[in-house]
């Protein structure tokens, strides 16, 4: 009887199973939700990639197609290569970690060695900060057509202030969700470049052997070599490597579902990349051989050249996306050395606390805001492009050390277990390191000489 009972029980079972079996394979798979996944996802790597296309990054890609023609357009396919891989290893690492840049460096290296990290890096992305407000500063005189006296005047004045101020509200009184909206709709305005690029009078198999084929140029153009690490400088720079990994820490990122913000990372590089190049392209076209533009008294001069391919259009779609670009930095850079400061010395950090709960984080955050707003302020309008062009060499410097930090970290497999470099990662980041090392060699005599990036 009880074997009877039993074996009753064993069919229920296996009949209540049964369906539960069939079911299976109908339940949805994570490839069919990839699209929203990858949505979900999106925010660190594209913003800090786009962010490096800002005021100065324009102005330097704007100067490399007006000086140098389209002769630097493989130096920009190399340096999406290296982009690529560098903004790929800090995500990894904070994906892996669950720790920040400067935090790493701190454990890894001791205070000592991350104080010096974090005061060089203090020093560059407070210039840089101030170059982004210089950029505002630039492009509201692009749209006011440089009316000189009376109300026009004191129109850069005040746009500076407010955008110094809504910023700073944006980022400390809203949700990080919002923010990282507003950054990304910020960034298509990138796409103006597109149209205006393909629409120019270029030779085009020229300019395709021109990508794929190094050129240094005339040998009479003796600032070509030391603009390099302003161009380098400008679209790998040191705070985006900060920013990426504290964006991906702080999004909970794990190393589980790491593959989407990987692609992520890959495809936000692409995207800035092109746009660097598309700029380059169009300015080229508009304004090489028509002057000499070595040394740009104001940005007016590249939105006032692109009429021939904008037509009306051209100072308003420029100055917007100075503008934009501007603006998107000028509260990346903050929030990065922000960050980047509070984890080395073990400050309360994060957008989502008040002055009370992280006063640090939130001084530095506003100090960098408010200093770069006065800078941009207090200097003239005849040296705002050189300004921009000039502070992206800093970038270029201080990238070489903050790589070598990476790459040891990155290649420690106490840390990364698994997750270190390949050979073919290792390659190109110690490559980049090398280019990086010869070019700032060679940007201090031409420094001394007055033949660097701004000069030409």
């Amino acid at each position: 009887m009880l074997q009877e009972r039993a074996t009753e029980i064993n069919d229920r079972l296996r009949r209540l199973r049964a369906p539960v079996r069939r079911l299976r394979p109908r339940l949805p798979r994570p490839r069919r939700r990839g699209v929203l996944v990858y949505l979900a996802m999106m925010g660190p790597g594209f913003i800090t990639a786009s962010a490096g296309n800002d005021a100065g990054g324009i102005a330097t890609y704007a100067k490399a197609g007006a000086v140098y023609d389209d002769k630097l357009l493989w130096a920009m396919v190399v340096t999406a290569v290296s982009l690529i891989v560098v903004q790929e290893m800090c995500a990894r690492m904070g994906a892996v970690t669950g720790k920040g840049l400067s935090d790493l460096i701190r454990e890894e290296f001791g205070i000592g060695w991350a104080s010096l990290a974090m005061l060089c890096l203090l020093i560059a992305n407070g210039a840089i900060t101030a170059s982004e407000f210089v950029g505002i500063k630039a492009a509201t005189l692009v749209l006011q057509g440089r009316q000189d006296g009376g109300p026009a005047a004191l129109l850069p004045i005040v746009v500076v202030i407010l955008c110094a101020v809504g910023l700073w509200w944006l980022v400390t009184r809203s949700a990080r969700g919002p923010v990282e909206r507003v950054l990304l709709a910020m960034t298509l305005v990138f796409l103006a470049y597109i149209p205006a690029a393909l629409t120019s009078q270029h030779d085009w198999g020229r300019l395709l052997r021109h990508i794929v084929t190094p050129s240094l140029g005339d040998v009479h153009s003796p600032g070509m070599l030391a603009f390099l690490i302003a161009l380098v400088g400008t679209t790998i720079s040191p705070y985006m490597q900060f920013y990426v990994q504290s964006s991906v820490v702080e999004k909970g990122v794990t190393i589980r579902d790491y593959r989407y913000t990987r692609v992520e990372v890959i495809v936000g590089s692409l995207f800035a990349i092109l746009i660097a190049m598309f700029i380059i392209i169009a300015t080229s076209a508009a304004l090489y051989g028509h002057g000499n533009y070595n040394n740009v008294a104001d940005a007016g001069v590249f939105a006032t050249a692109l009429r021939g391919i904008l037509g009306s259009w051209a100072e308003l779609l420029f100055a917007l996306g100075l503008f934009g670009a501007s603006l998107l930095a000028a509260a990346v850079l903050p929030l990065s050395t922000a960050f980047a400061i509070c984890e080395v010395f073990g400050f309360e950090s994060g957008v989502d606390k008040s002055f009370g709960e992280a006063p640090i984080f939130n001084g530095l955050f506003t100090g960098l805001i408010a200093g770069g707003a006065l800078v941009a302020l207090v200097l003239p309008p005849d040296v705002l492009v050189n300004v921009l062009v000039d502070t992206q060499a800093i970038n270029g410097v201080i990238l070489t050390v903050v790589l070598l930090f990476i790459l040891r970290l990155v290649n420690n497999r106490r840390l990364m277990g698994d997750y270190t470099n390949g050979p073919v990662f290792n390659a190109v980041a110690f490559a980049s390191v090398g280019v990086l090392v010869v070019l700032t060699a060679l940007l201090i005599p031409g420094a001394l000489f007055n033949i660097g990036p701004a000069a030409g």
